[in-house]
């Protein structure tokens, strides 16, 4: 699913960054073409990119392009459905034993969920799946940390960046000070670097790497009700008792859902029972 709050976040903000420079030139819309300077991106991408590939191994940089998708893209599993199918479980479980959640293995979905139902069903201590469980999760959350620890590593660089390109163009300026006339005109392009800079960094890196946080905190949050709904499905507990203990790590609005019926767990595909 599209994330569309991060489409309409970039459109509303650079269309009123550039909205904002056409109202003061008068209404001239020729007036985007001054914020227009190959040089001044060159020095400030590019250089974000060399500093990028400085700081990281090319490993993690070449998955810059995936990481930034994520970012338009919603997490498919939802907390209400989750505990919806960890409480399916949980009954088949307590009506058929441990063994016969087997079957249900490749409905569950998520990898994680089936990993973790895969270990209750094969019988392994509750001690054991939870060390399993959560070694894993610290990975995951590594993985994510240096994913979106990329991005505001580029929000910090672009200004600098821009700062640089700035320095740069005054240079050229101070450089050729006989053509007075041209003054003016030379010392606004050499400024467009910085607004590359601090734009790029505020309108995207930066904006990007929190909406990847929030993503990788969310994710991480159903990784432990998958968990706890695992542990206690282990353990034998009533459904309902997993139902509830699972529904401690939801939001109001969304035990509200489950109480209604909404966000039920899809249903398995055909063939699996």
């Amino acid at each position: 699913m599209i994330e569309i709050t991060t489409i309409l976040g970039l459109v509303v903000g650079f269309v009123c960054l550039i909205g904002a420079h056409v109202w003061e030139a008068g209404g001239d819309i020729g007036a985007i073409w001054g914020l227009i300077n190959p040089s001044a991106g060159l020095v400030v991408f590019g250089g974000t990119a060399g500093a990028l590939l400085t700081s990281y191994p090319l490993e993690e940089v070449k998955l810059l392009p995936r990481v930034l998708q994520q970012s338009f893209r919603k997490n498919d599993l939802q907390p209400g459905s989750l505990v919806s199918r960890l409480v399916q479980f949980a009954e088949k479980a307590r009506r058929e034993g441990l063994l016969a959640l087997e079957t249900e293995v490749a409905s569950a979905g998520d990898p994680f969920l089936q990993k973790g139902i895969q270990l209750v069903a094969d019988g392994l201590d509750q001690d054991t799946i939870k060390d399993m469980l959560e070694t894993e999760l610290d990975f995951v959350a590594s993985r994510h940390a240096a994913c979106y620890g990329m991005l505001d590593a580029m929000g910090g660089f672009a200004p600098t960046m821009g700062i640089i390109g700035t320095v740069m163009g005054l240079i050229n300026v101070l450089a050729n000070l006989e053509n007075a006339g041209n003054l003016g005109a030379a010392i606004a392009v050499a400024f467009v670097a910085t607004l590359y800079g601090v734009g790029s960094a505020n309108l995207i890196w930066l904006p990007m790497g929190q909406k990847l946080k929030r993503k990788s905190e969310e994710e991480l949050l159903l990784r432990e009700v998958m968990i706890a709904g695992i542990i206690s499905i282990q353990a034998g507990d009533n459904p309902q008792i997993v139902e509830e203990k699972l529904k401690s790590y939801l939001s109001p609005a969304t035990r509200k859902q489950i109480a209604r019926g909404g966000n039920k767990a899809p249903e398995p595909p055909k063939g699996k029972k």
